[in-house]
């Protein structure tokens, strides 16, 4: 009898514990509202497909076929759905995994959230201003600076000179 009641007292408690993404799953209504905020409609108008499905669909680009990869000049790298500043391109580092890599984003201009989508917990980064997806966080950067590797689409961004003023965001 004691033993039964030991199994029946741990099966109850298993019950209790269980929980599903699915019952922790915020509806629809619950969106967050950005500053730049548009239909997947009217972005899937202004945006090139590649930039869409990595933006705005989260989808990564090919690795090392980014022009950026390259890009050592002094600058701003901006969001290319909607023209928010996000990185300096004097944070960049050659982390050698085939996308653009800085140690640090322009302050409060990425958001951070959590994604699954490849079976465990990655720090995703979206622009603060439009919430497209830019890429991942990682723990992995160089350790003289913040120990970060922002590893971004090269196609989410686009590259401002210094010195040329940045563009107005995209409304």
């Amino acid at each position: 009898m004691m033993f039964k009641n030991i199994v029946l007292g741990i099966l109850a408690i298993a019950a209790v514990s269980c929980q599903t993404n699915a019952q922790n799953k915020k509806d629809d209504t619950s969106k967050e509202v950005y500053k730049v905020s548009k239909t997947e409609a009217q972005w899937q108008q202004i945006l090139t497909d590649e930039e869409f499905n990595v933006l705005r669909q989260a989808g990564t680009e090919r690795p090392f076929t980014s022009p950026l990869n390259e890009e050592t000049s002094p600058g701003t790298l901006i969001c290319a759905a909607c023209y928010a500043p996000l990185y300096k391109n004097e944070h960049k580092f050659k982390s050698g995994t085939g996308w653009p890599s800085y140690d640090r984003a322009i302050e409060g201009q990425v958001k951070l959230s959590s994604d699954m989508k490849i079976g465990y917990k990655r720090t995703e980064a979206l622009c603060a201003t439009c919430g497209s997806h830019l890429g991942h966080i990682f723990d992995d950067g160089p350790v003289a600076t913040t120990g970060k590797r922002h590893c971004i689409n090269g196609v989410a961004l686009d590259f401002v000179p210094e010195g040329q003023a940045l563009p107005a965001l995209r409304n």
